[in-house]
């Protein structure tokens, strides 16, 4: 498996936008085999901090998915959203895996 993690720098002026963005993903990553486990807005911290955690069975996976994604018309729309509101002024992608417990 393996996760992505996205850090995003946001519009502070635009966090509803942003929101909404988030909404539209969540349920695409899920229709292309990927487990979403959420978005995560400021609250106590930095304004223009947000989150997001996705997982895939693995990155060969996740690539199809990046690949996918980019013809299909739901996530060009999401895409456009977020280009046309600016709502995302930069973000930093990073994959990680999980560590096992030891039983």
């Amino acid at each position: 498996m393996v996760t992505c993690h996205l850090r995003y720098r946001i519009d502070m002026y635009q966090v509803a936008n942003f929101e909404h963005y988030a909404r539209l993903w969540m349920p695409l990553v899920e229709r292309f085999g990927g487990v979403h486990h959420g978005y995560y807005l400021p609250h106590e911290s930095d304004s223009d901090l947000a989150i997001a955690i996705f997982s895939f069975s693995s990155l060969a996976a996740y690539e199809d998915y990046r690949t996918r994604s980019m013809s299909d018309p739901d996530c060009l729309e999401a895409y456009a959203f977020a280009e046309k509101t600016r709502c995302i002024l930069s973000y930093e992608r990073h994959f990680l895996r999980p560590v096992a417990r030891k039983t």
